[in-house]
């Protein structure tokens, strides 16, 4: 046996663990097929059965063993013992049984350590990195709390998130928002990605989601359950629309959200940099959660263009007045109510619907005029209509020559008599 603690080894499990978060056996285990690796070094073999570190923590010593099984006759001396061998280390043991056989080598201690050494550490460093790994992939799609380290060279933002740094992608920041190193944060777990050593976890704070795990931390009703948050649609450090609904008819989903006085709705904004959270009442009526989407804007009317399971039209009427709001700036408000309601919403004023009906009126009329016109030119150019006109210029013909014949007679006679 190699001694390599003073005393009680549990005293340095648990700072390990406590430093770690590794469990003693883990450690201990670590600890051990550590020392098995370094004595088969030592041996310079790859494979070698019945091999195995014993560790005495209460002693500090650690030992090498083989196990070897009882027999009659000895023929394999590498993994077999004669009985009267075995009698000597146990007393009890019989025939078919194994005993296991100390086989540290002397000078052991100095290899060892060197050649465990690295064996441990990558152990350790292994079991340190699927905790991390486990513990973040049951974190993934939550909201933590972390502390902002640094902005790096790639304007990176470096979050503590405890046993870890994570990055804040720039994509995934708040725009116009600085961040202060030491300052607390609420980030949402976007990703967990395994690499060679730590875990690499990726955190947004301009994330939807963040927004849906604030209002579950603030509206019991949506913890549990009364309330349930149907679409959000967000445009991070601007404006955010999320549709509510409500499970219960005696409960309003939107009062529970707001809060009484607002006092809900007003510390989600402060959490959320005073960003613009339009909470609309989610309906089944594709016109009525069009409309509602489109608040704080008034709707005269909605016109279903299409709805399928590949297209999603609808046509918004709104007064005058109300169309920049209903627009937003930049497009800003229906961007947002397409992305909550998944409808094409083309919004149109009160007045430009009415040119438009005034144009199609026009182009109507000229329409039909335009028809009527090719009708009598086509009734003109038809064949039978010209060979009617033929057969009667014909017939003219004919009339007007049996009308001169007639005549010719009564003159002859006049002449005759006179």
């Amino acid at each position: 046996m190699i001694k390599i603690g003073a005393g009680n080894l549990n005293e340095v499990f648990e700072e390990l663990e406590r430093e770690k978060g590794i469990s003693r056996e883990v450690i201990v285990s670590s600890l051990c097929d550590a020392m098995v690796a370094a004595y088969k070094k030592h041996l310079r073999v790859k494979e070698i059965e019945n091999v195995e570190a014993i560790l005495d923590e209460q002693g500090g010593e650690i030992g090498i063993f083989k196990g070897k099984t009882v027999v009659e006759n000895v023929e394999d001396p590498d993994n077999e013992i004669s009985l009267t061998d075995a009698k000597e280390i146990d007393e009890d043991v019989e025939l078919g049984d194994e005993v296991k056989l100390e086989v540290t080598p002397d000078q052991f201690g100095r290899i060892a350590a060197q050649a465990a050494n690295q064996v441990l550490t990558q152990r350790i460093r292994e079991a340190e990195r699927n905790l991390v790994l486990n513990e973040f992939l049951d974190k993934k799609g939550t909201l933590i709390t972390g502390i902002i380290q640094k902005v790096d060279e790639r304007r990176n933002v470096i979050v503590n998130i405890g046993k870890i740094d994570a990055i804040m992608p720039r994509k995934e920041q708040i725009p116009g928002e600085f961040y202060k190193p030491g300052n607390r944060i609420r980030v949402f777990v976007l990703n967990v990605k395994e690499t060679t050593r730590l875990p690499q976890v990726i955190v947004s704070h301009a994330h939807p989601e963040i927004v849906r795990e604030l209002f579950e931390l603030e509206v019991p009703e949506i913890e549990d359950g009364i309330v349930e948050i149907k679409s959000i649609s967000r445009e991070a450090g601007y404006r955010t629309k999320i549709a509510v609904w409500s499970n219960d008819p005696e409960v309003d989903s939107v009062g529970a959200c707001i809060g009484p006085r607002g006092t809900r709705i007003q510390t989600i904004v402060s959490e959320l940099k005073n960003e613009k959270i339009d909470i609309v009442r989610y309906s089944l009526d594709p016109v009525e959660y069009i409309v509602n989407s489109l608040s704080p804007a008034r709707v005269v009317s909605v016109d279903i263009m299409a709805d399928d399971e590949d297209a999603h039209e609808a046509l918004v009427v709104v007064p005058d007045d109300q169309l920049s709001l209903a627009i937003g700036r930049e497009g800003q408000n229906v961007r947002l109510a397409h992305k909550l309601t998944n409808w094409k919403i083309d919004i149109k004023s009160v007045s430009q619907m009415e040119r438009a009906e005034a144009e199609t009126q026009n182009y109507s009329e000229e329409f039909e005029y335009s028809e009527e016109e090719n009708e009598i030119e086509d009734i003109m150019n038809s064949e039978e209509l010209q060979q009617e006109i033929e057969e009667e210029m014909n017939q003219n013909v004919v009339d007007e020559e049996d009308f001169a014949s007639e005549d010719e007679p009564a003159g002859e006679t006049e002449e005759s008599e006179e």
